[in-house]
């Protein structure tokens, strides 16, 4: 039996590898989370994993008394011993939120353990010395992103050089209509409140603000091995097809489904077989009225575009685009700033930033990650 970790197994993205695991009833033997102490003890009783990593210190001697037999650890720390365990005998899913998922990722594949990627800034920050080590270390990486995983489904049976480019949807957010003068005065509600997906909080404002296709961009270029000008978006309002592949003979061809991250996880685990799996919401295809398209327009969602430029300049940069974008959020989500203030913040972060002096390994990275996140929060504080 396959044994399965699961970094941030109480969010969106974990509860629902959950379900999968459960309807297969695959073996979960560790897991970490952040402070919802109730949900990971219904796990607990439920999966009886061995390892458990928490963030919530105020309980941790509750589980430990709870349950002891398991061996809890905790905090950052805590999510490097899970990613460590069953050296070449486990499968990694990487569902945590923010730049806390890199150096895990970077552990489970030293661990030469099949990693399972939803976590977006693994790729984005450290992409390029992710993707070398897992080639180096024999290990797989099979994303979990709808997008990347619908391009991964796509590329089954095929070569890289038949690709001419391939095309990342995006809904265009809850603000597609709106105009730039309008977007100031939207709320966190109106934000969090996306027409299609239902999503943790910070990846739901990052598809308001668009971020999150720059990010995909980014994770797309890394994990397919391919240049920027084979890299296309496209809005697609419906979310029906979740992204597409052009071949050298003008083919196209599109993945569709509804939108259910069951599906992609589903896929991450099970793949490349196509397995019977009920809790997936179907598709009702006489119930789609129309597909849309319309050109991505990078003059209005500037961080796309800067997103595109931060890969051309490397190095650090997209850590940079990064670490503010995660501290804009907050801010924005905690009330502190408007939501036009959150471009602004990254742009200008960005901007400022023009050469480093320091070897670009990851604990640097991490170190530069922290640093600005720092910085960013005592200036809005």
């Amino acid at each position: 039996m396959v044994n399965y970790i699961i970094l941030g197994a109480t969010g969106s993205i974990g509860t629902q590898a959950l379900n999968i695991l459960r309807f297969n009833n695959y073996n979960l033997v560790a897991f970490s989370y952040g402070n919802n102490t109730d949900k990971a003890i219904d796990i607990i009783k439920e999966f009886k994993p061995k390892y458990v990593s928490t963030n919530d210190t105020l309980r941790i001697e509750e589980l430990r008394s709870l349950f002891p037999d398991v061996v809890i650890y905790e905090g950052n720390d805590g999510n490097n011993k899970i990613a460590s365990l069953y050296k070449g005998e486990a499968v990694v899913i990487n569902a945590l939120v923010g730049s806390a998922g890199l150096k895990p990722t970077e552990i489970a594949i030293k661990n030469k353990n099949k990693v399972l990627l939803a976590n977006k800034e693994t790729l984005v920050i450290g992409g390029e010395i992710i993707m070398n080590l897992a080639k180096e270390n024999n290990v797989e990486i099979i994303p979990i992103d709808s997008e990347h995983s619908a391009i991964y489904q796509l590329l089954v049976g095929h070569k890289r050089e038949e690709i001419k480019r391939i095309i990342i949807t995006a809904s265009g957010g809850p603000f597609k209509n709106k105009k730039k003068e309008e977007l100031e005065s939207v709320s966190v509600e109106d934000a969090l409140n996306h027409p299609n997906w239902k999503m943790g909080s910070k990846i739901t404002i990052d598809s308001a603000t668009l971020m999150n296709k720059g990010f995909e961009v980014i994770e797309a270029h890394h994990l397919f091995n391919l240049p920027l000008d084979m890299i296309d978006t496209i809005i697609h309002p419906e979310s029906i097809i979740h992204s597409m592949v052009e071949f050298k003979d003008y083919s196209i061809f599109a993945q569709m489904g509804s939108s259910d991250m069951h599906l992609a996880i589903n896929y991450a685990i099970n793949g490349p077989t196509h397995s019977k799996c009920d809790i997936i919401k179907p598709l009702d295809l006489t119930k789609v009225s129309a597909l849309h398209f319309e050109a991505l327009d990078l003059t209005k969602h500037k961080l796309v575009n800067l997103a595109y430029e931060v890969v051309k300049k490397g190095s650090f940069y997209p850590t940079v685009l990064n670490a503010s974008n995660e501290v804009a959020v907050e801010l924005f989500l905690n009330k502190k700033i408007k939501f036009t203030d959150i471009e602004k913040i990254i742009t200008e972060e960005v901007s400022s930033y023009s050469k480093f002096d320091m070897e670009f390994t990851i604990d640097n990275i991490l170190k530069l990650d922290k640093d600005i996140k720092e910085k960013l929060r005592k200036i809005y504080s």
